[in-house]
């Protein structure tokens, strides 16, 4: 019979380096976190993000338990501000995104209603699915939102440079699974 470790004395272990610590401790407060943090947020990507970034941030030793409390009452603490940081820069990338989409001109159809046009279902959907998130979100903000390259890298918060590169990476790889 294997003894079963406190909440306190898994997470000592966690931020020591022990990754069967981490992996229980994970195990243990994953589902409770992520549903106290959809009572606060109806987006499950986000509460999902937010929920690994708690737990990378206790991996990587950017959060200290003090030993003076709850461990679920500490997680907690980390993950709802996480998650108040999370909605904040959404709320910031939305707001830009509505000034930008005003700008537009309204006459001509918009790089979605283009895609879409051509698209109904097949292989694109299953292409799209395929490329990792950071090259959808490119071209999300690129082709489907319209915006170029240097306003996509303000929403995106990565370089120009970066936004161009993706975006060839992710024509790349979509000719190679349309072919």
């Amino acid at each position: 019979m294997s003894e079963t470790r406190s909440d306190g004395e898994l997470l000592r272990a966690a931020a020591a380096g022990d990754r069967h610590a981490f992996e229980e401790l994970y195990r243990r407060f994953a589902p409770w976190l992520t549903a106290r943090l959809r009572g606060r947020c109806a987006d499950a990507g986000t509460v999902d993000d937010v929920v690994q970034e708690t737990f990378l941030a206790i991996w990587r030793g950017k959060a200290r338990y003090r030993e003076d409390g709850d461990v679920a009452g500490w997680l907690w603490r980390i993950g709802s501000r996480r998650l108040v940081d999370a909605l904040r820069g959404d709320g910031a990338r939305g707001r830009l995104r509505q000034a930008l989409a005003r700008l537009r001109h309204r006459d001509e159809a918009s790089a979605e209603e283009r895609v879409l046009a051509g698209v109904e279902h097949g292989d694109l959907a299953g292409a799209l699915v395929r490329l990792s998130p950071e090259l959808r979100a490119v071209l999300q903000a690129t082709v489907i939102d319209g915006l170029t390259t240097r306003e996509a890298a303000v929403v995106l918060g990565i370089p120009p440079g970066t936004v161009k590169t993706r975006a060839l990476r992710a024509r790349k790889q979509l000719r190679e699974a349309l072919a």
